[in-house]
């Protein structure tokens, strides 16, 4: 949800609501970052985490930026660091990781993960696999045991949640591409609207400069990526990534979405996006999931 989709307008009523209010932390500048987390930390007593990925160049500035602002948690992907769990423990903030396989889910819980992020292939952004979440989930819960198990990928609303929980055993959800369609989310119309006009073969895979795949709605500029086209930048303003193939910028892309240039920008998406066609409130989002998980839970003790 980074770069400025998932700011503190969208983490302060999610944290309020009871969730994780998560600031995406990647590719902003570290001025901007703690003033977004020290004014979410103001506006709420709830949890305020920040999302940062490990391919950033800065990564190591931005975690101890947040730490410094007062952030609550640190989540992280898109690379793994060991480092990250001594830097956890010698500050006493927990640590997150978003992992995609059963040897890295080992080693993040080894290490001191304080909770363990399985994304699978229905999450919208940069890929860490090909494999979709129900299979991947079970591999993972069969290897940890001592810290909360979160499941990430596509979820919609609260009958896919109780399914995760209920029958797969995740101790929590992560959700993107929902809180995107609210309206606190501080992005652009024509972001939201690429949203609510995306069917489902408009929701494809590109490549990105951080060497990972990327799942992201059918913009005109990525039509050009998917043909082949020229659409490589001519300069890098940002130098953002430790590794960086320089085909496109993706800072700038991502910046121009989010600003309301989609013919020209790259919109990162989960793979059930064309599912939701409602902008909602966070507080609306939050009370529809858990009356739907509720009701799935209640036919079962009827059942029963």
């Amino acid at each position: 949800m980074s770069i400025r989709v998932s700011t503190s307008a969208l983490a302060i009523p999610v944290a309020e609501c009871g969730g994780i209010g998560t600031i995406g932390g990647s590719g902003i500048p570290v001025p901007e970052l703690q003033e977004d987390i020290r004014k979410a930390k103001k506006a709420t007593k709830g949890v305020i985490a920040v999302n940062i990925m490990y391919a950033m160049k800065d990564f190591y500035e931005l975690v101890m930026a947040s730490i410094e602002a007062g952030a609550d948690m640190i989540i992280t992907g898109a690379g793994f660091s060991r480092d990250i769990f001594k830097i956890g423990k010698t500050h006493n903030i927990p640590i997150v990781s978003i992992v995609s396989s059963p040897a890295f889910a080992t080693l993040a819980e080894k290490l001191g993960a304080a909770a363990v992020i399985v994304e699978a292939a229905e999450a919208g952004g940069h890929l860490g696999t090909d494999v979709s979440l129900r299979e991947l989930f079970p591999t993972i819960r069969k290897v940890v045991s001592k810290v909360p198990l979160i499941a990430s990928g596509g979820i919609t609303d609260g009958y896919e949640m109780a399914e995760m929980m209920d029958k797969y055993g995740a101790d929590g959800v992560q959700i993107a591409s929902r809180f995107v369609l609210s309206k606190e989310c501080s992005v652009s119309q024509e972001f939201k609207d690429a949203y609510l006009k995306a069917r489902e073969e408009d929701i494809v895979l590109v490549s990105s400069p951080v060497g990972m795949p990327g799942r992201a709605v059918k913009t005109p500029f990525v039509e050009k990526m998917l043909s082949g086209a020229d659409i490589s930048a001519d300069k890098c303003r940002f130098q953002c990534l430790k590794k960086c193939n320089y085909k496109y910028c993706i800072n700038d892309r991502l910046t121009a979405s989010q600003q309301g240039d989609v013919e020209n920008g790259l919109v990162f998406s989960g793979a059930n996006t064309f599912k939701m066609k409602e902008i909602l409130s966070v507080q609306e989002i939050f009370a529809r999931f858990v009356k739907a998980a509720e009701s799935v839970y209640r036919e079962k003790t009827v059942q029963a």
